[in-house]
């Protein structure tokens, strides 16, 4: 078919549909707003379950897009996209426009900024810090409290502006409990020596070997799960931090003094997102994520004729999810183009 395809967005989501498109033999340009591919990969070290080193993820993904000879713009982002008769016209901010016959949105998801849980003291204490922060330090291969010393007693927060509602966010980001089991499992592996807390509501594991990896972070790793919410962190004069929580299972509250909190920050609909759907009139759900035309035989389908979506544009997934979600794209894509 010699039809051409945009495809925005060149994170996990953007990448594969790009890249099979285009193993379709159709004219694929793919668009990102940052100056290099990959999206959140970038950022992480090690995935779960199998903690996986992430660059052998984006190593394919980027290789399925160099075999297929896929157009590459990088540092460009959508200023008008229009639908004209049979095809999309878009306009990008560096005044190109590009005529598509189809167009995949794969604008994916922003971490929750945890500033806004104010409570908390990300940005206000030294020693609050977030999931995102934590896997800079794993790259580095050091993990430290502000001062440089290494932390002795560390807390993990669950549910950082997910299942909130005064954060707005009532959904749950699926994927904050397992990375906090991730994570924890991480920090006793560097030292053997600390004593780690995860301070979660409830424990939602729900994918493969993830059950197993709770059960590894408490059987192996000694990790301390306790169910009940954070109410509030304080700093003391030599920048510990004093969080204030209830156990709810032991009915009590607790004060606890720890060298380093770390909160594990949901997942929003990205900013790119929410522009694109004003400029194309695409509907967006209670949680601000894309709506999908159907939510069990049409999670691809926008409310625009030719206009698809990939990945966590539309809800949060893992990255084998977002894989398969894309791949359902490109089906949903040259179906479409077969019949118009």
């Amino acid at each position: 078919m010699s039809k051409h395809v945009v495809v925005i967005g060149g994170g996990v989501a953007g990448l594969e549909a790009a890249g099979r498109l285009s193993r379709e033999g159709l004219d694929v340009s793919l668009l990102e707003k940052d100056s290099i591919t990959g999206g959140h990969l970038n950022r992480w070290f090690k995935l779960f379950p199998d903690r996986r080193d992430s660059s052998e993820v984006k190593d394919y993904l980027e290789g399925l897009t160099h075999a297929n000879n896929v157009k590459l713009f990088t540092n460009v982002t959508i200023e008008k996209l229009n639908r004209d008769k049979d095809h999309f016209s878009v306009l990008t901010n560096d005044g190109k426009e590009l005529i598509a016959d189809a167009v995949v949105v794969a604008t994916g998801f922003d971490l929750f900024k945890s500033s806004r849980k104010e409570e908390y003291g990300y940005g206000i204490y030294d020693n609050v810090i977030t999931s995102a922060d934590l896997e800079d330090m794993f790259r580095k291969g050091e993990i430290t409290a502000a001062d440089g010393t290494v932390p002795k007693k560390i807390g993990i927060v669950h549910c950082v502006g997910s299942r909130d509602e005064k954060a707005g966010n009532l959904y749950c980001s699926k994927l904050c409990c397992v990375t906090a089991v991730k994570q924890a499992i991480e920090i006793r592996e560097h030292y053997p020596e600390s004593t780690l807390f995860c301070f979660y509501m409830d424990m939602r594991m729900g994918g493969a070997y993830y059950e197993e990896m709770y059960r590894e972070a408490q059987e192996v790793w000694s990790v301390n799960f306790i169910r009940g919410k954070v109410s509030e962190a304080s700093e003391t004069i030599d920048k510990k931090v004093v969080i204030k929580v209830e156990d709810t299972l032991a009915g009590r509250p607790l004060k606890m003094t720890l060298d380093l909190l770390i909160l594990m920050a949901g997942m929003e609909m990205s900013e790119g997102g929410i522009k694109l759907a004003g400029l194309a009139g695409l509907k967006t759900g209670d949680n601000r994520f894309f709506e999908a035309t159907d939510h069990h035989f049409g999670s691809n389908k926008s409310n625009v004729e030719g206009l698809f979506y990939a990945g966590t544009c539309t809800s949060p997934m893992n990255i084998t999810e977002t894989i398969s979600h894309a791949r359902a794209a490109v089906s949903e894509v040259v179906d479409y183009l077969k019949n118009s």
